[in-house]
């Protein structure tokens, strides 16, 4: 079965053993308790864990808003879509603690838009967030209900300035092409999908925006404005009620895209950070961090870096994409920065094991990196949604339109594994042996072990923390986490 029934596995969320504790999935059959074994075969693998060789602390997992999630999730009934906020976002379910929001429109926003849309409004007279009351603050609030204001934090970043900030006037970067259409047709959907999407984004190859190259009008009065509508953002969301913990300039600076996007020269961030959204952010309470990186290299955070004024306000720096390849040499180079995975890959809406497993790989590879923050991309996507611009992705829950139904997909149990039991100020355990794992020590001093399996067969992996030792049988296909706390006899393996 491709998505899981989220009726079936409520009562499993429930289930909390300690001090010894094993939940295994596999992509048919979930989160359901299993055991240590007694005994291990000659020849089982090894996790090594030593206690006292601990990197980054954890700070928490999440996911992010956008307007086509609270769409989809207005599709349900109250009691349905209170039951999948409640999974998500409770300590006994996912235990997510951290939201990314947009700044404006984004590639799952059902329309481009800013919040002041009136060209040469420099002072921001005319700022607005009224769009986003209808669309992403009500999705906010109801996860406030849930994750109480000293552990939630909120953090956002634009894809793209008002458009009249831009050099070619248009909110997207590239002109979108018929061939979209074809790449639908070829993976069985109808590009005249009832979700729609844009036929066109009305851009010419003329107004087409490259990597490398400021797709902002990056003078003075226009960076001042764009630092003035960052304030008058954190401002509004805070008079709401939200606080935001911290903010982007950009997300992937890089990236030359046919919906809302924006390009920009590395100096110029730098320049923006250290002489404008710096100085205007002062005294606001939220932090700003250098992101979202997507390209493998340390390029950008060099530059930022080595501006004086722009090091000054930069607090951490966020990974998505190609980011993954930059993440350990940032770790390296700046070991006290704070690093943050902001967006996992999105997948192509099969929402299958293989897409899963990717996943898993990636959440090691940041967290080996050195990220204390993991966070998922789609919260929530209808039936076989179509993004505006003609992307199906993957997502946490499933709505069916028809009948109004909700389904917890293969990567929200994956993220699960992870976010259920390694709360706020575990710490990564560095880990000889097994490699298909993580492991953490939590702050009550109790050990987690995330093990993965991707074979077609079983597999039996002994975990030694310490005095501890703990035998686990891995099933085909399969996540397995373990808790526990160190025995204090030697040699203890059951």
């Amino acid at each position: 079965m491709n998505r899981f029934v989220f009726a079936a596995v409520a009562a499993a969320a429930a289930f909390t053993a300690f001090p010894e504790e094993v939940v295994v999935s596999t992509f048919d059959a979930p989160w359901r308790a299993s055991a240590f074994v007694r005994a291990a075969p000659a020849g089982a693998a090894a996790l090594s864990i030593n206690p006292d060789k601990t990197d980054q602390s954890v700070t928490g997992f999440g996911c992010a808003m956008s307007e086509l999630s609270w769409g989809a999730l207005s599709t349900l009934p109250a009691d349905g879509r209170k039951a999948v906020l409640d999974e998500i976002f409770s300590p006994g379910g996912g235990n997510f603690t951290v939201i990314r929001t947009p700044i404006g429109s984004s590639d799952f926003a059902y329309a481009y838009y800013s919040y002041d849309d009136h060209p040469g409004d420099f002072a921001m007279e005319k700022f607005s967030v009224e769009r986003d009351e209808k669309h992403l603050i009500p999705l906010i609030r109801e996860i406030q209900k849930r994750v109480p204001a000293g552990v939630l934090k909120i953090w956002a970043s634009p894809w793209t300035p008002p458009a009249w900030m831009k050099v070619n006037g248009k909110y997207a970067s590239r002109p979108y092409h018929s061939w979209y259409h074809d790449e639908l047709r070829a993976k069985g959907l109808d590009p005249e999908h009832p979700d729609g999407f844009y036929t066109g984004n009305g851009l010419e190859e003329s107004d087409r925006m490259y990597e490398g190259e400021d797709a902002f009008k990056a003078d003075d009065r226009h960076l001042a404005a764009y630092a003035k509508y960052f304030r008058k953002y954190v401002d509004a969301y805070r008079e709401r009620g939200i606080p935001l913990w911290m903010v982007m300039p950009q997300n992937e600076p890089n990236s030359s895209m046919v919906y809302s996007s924006c390009t920009w020269r590395y100096a110029t961030i730098a320049r923006f950070i250290g002489e404008h959204l710096g100085p205007a952010l002062d005294g606001s309470g939220t932090e700003i961090f250098l992101g979202t990186i997507e390209r493998g290299d340390l390029h950008m955070m060099s530059a930022a870096m080595a501006d004086g004024p722009a090091r000054k306000y930069i607090r951490g720096a966020g990974f998505q994409w190609g980011g993954v390849d930059a993440v350990e040499a940032a770790h390296r180079r700046y070991p006290k920065m704070f690093l943050v995975q902001t967006e996992q890959e999105c997948g192509s809406g099969r929402n299958d094991y293989a897409e899963a497993r990717h996943c898993w790989n990636l959440a090691k590879r940041y967290f080996r990196g050195g990220v204390s923050v993991y966070e998922y991309w789609n919260l929530a996507l209808l039936d076989r949604q179509i993004s505006p611009w003609g992307w199906q992705q993957n997502s946490l829950v499933t709505v069916d339109r028809r009948t109004r139904t909700a389904k917890l997909n293969a990567e929200y149990y994956g993220m699960k594994h992870l976010s259920h039991f390694i709360v706020r100020g575990s710490k990564r355990l560095v880990t000889e042996g097994y490699d298909d794992s993580l492991a953490f020590v939590r702050p009550d001093g109790s050990f987690v072990a995330v093990l993965g399996n991707d074979e077609a067969q079983p597999k039996t992996v002994v975990v030694a923390a310490g005095g501890a030792r703990r035998a686990l049988e891995l099933p085909p296909k399969s996540l397995t986490t373990a808790m526990w706390r160190e025995s204090k006899r030697t040699g203890d393996e059951r």
